[in-house]
């Protein structure tokens, strides 16, 4: 058997071990997914009309709480991805901190599975929140226009981010000390979508707040996605969006990679 066979045979292993705690641990990901959705009704239902009137553009026509949700649900959609990502350091550090991978390399497994087992899990569970979310948005007034060919270049940049984040949660929980501080640590991803064009316009913000806002990574990847499902302008934001992603997650993967082996 080559090394590229057993290195997938055991990352299929390891990504059918993470799937089984989820299922068997659900509240964990029943959690992660209800944060994004009572944020999405806290903004859209209590904030909505009056932020709504405020939009000049956004994919709504009208203003109001249409007009509204219909620009607030791609920082939604972010912001559950790097929500889900607590949830991944906290496993990540939970297996280097109760002693599973010093039994992990005594067996004669593929190094590299026990952490793209935790990725691939992971990102599953992503897209999985992220479609009971749209869902919720959908039932509640999000009108999309995009075609086919559109949603599956949307779904395509999430999954692109969800993998970049994910291995950066994962990074963040192999280098944690312990369980309880890895839960904090990508806690800063969470608040990204508030301080990009997630909520309100950038143009809306002070100046220095809206020149971070503007080229922070995840403010492309909002804009791409509304552009995608709403038709607004996308300009550049579709290459930086993926030239983020790409930057983030190969970084991620290789501060993974290095602070495993050294462990």
């Amino acid at each position: 058997m080559s090394a590229l066979t057993l290195a997938a045979r055991d990352s299929a292993t390891m990504t059918r071990r993470q799937l089984k705690r989820l299922i068997r641990y659900p509240s964990m990901t029943v959690q992660l997914v209800i944060t994004p959705v009572i944020i999405l009704l806290l903004f859209v239902y209590v904030f909505g009309g009056t932020l709504g009137n405020g939009l000049t553009h956004g994919g709504g026509g009208g203003g109001g709480r249409h007009a509204y949700i219909n620009y607030v649900v791609p920082g939604i959609l972010l912001m559950a991805v790097a929500t889900a990502a607590t949830g991944t350091a906290v496993m990540a550090a939970t297996d280097m901190t109760e002693g599973i991978i010093a039994r992990f390399r005594t067996m004669r497994i593929s190094r590299a599975s026990v952490l793209t087992g935790h990725v691939i899990g992971a990102v599953i569970q992503q897209l999985l929140g992220i479609a009971v979310v749209i869902a919720v948005a959908v039932a509640i007034g999000f009108r999309p226009n995009a075609t086919p060919l559109e949603w599956a270049a949307a779904a395509g940049l999430l999954a692109l981010f969800a993998l970049a984040v994910t291995w950066l949660a994962v990074a963040l929980g192999i280098k944690s000390p312990t369980p309880e501080s890895a839960s904090n640590a990508p806690m800063p991803l969470v608040f990204l979508p508030f301080l990009g064009s997630g909520f309100v316009p950038t143009d809306s913000m002070p100046t220095l707040l809206r020149w971070f806002a503007q080229y922070q990574p995840f403010t492309p990847i909002m804009e791409t996605l509304r552009g995608l499902l709403l038709g607004t302008h996308i300009g550049n934001n579709a290459a930086i969006a993926t030239a983020w992603c790409i930057t983030i997650g190969a970084a991620s993967y290789l501060w993974a990679k290095h602070t495993y082996n050294k462990a």
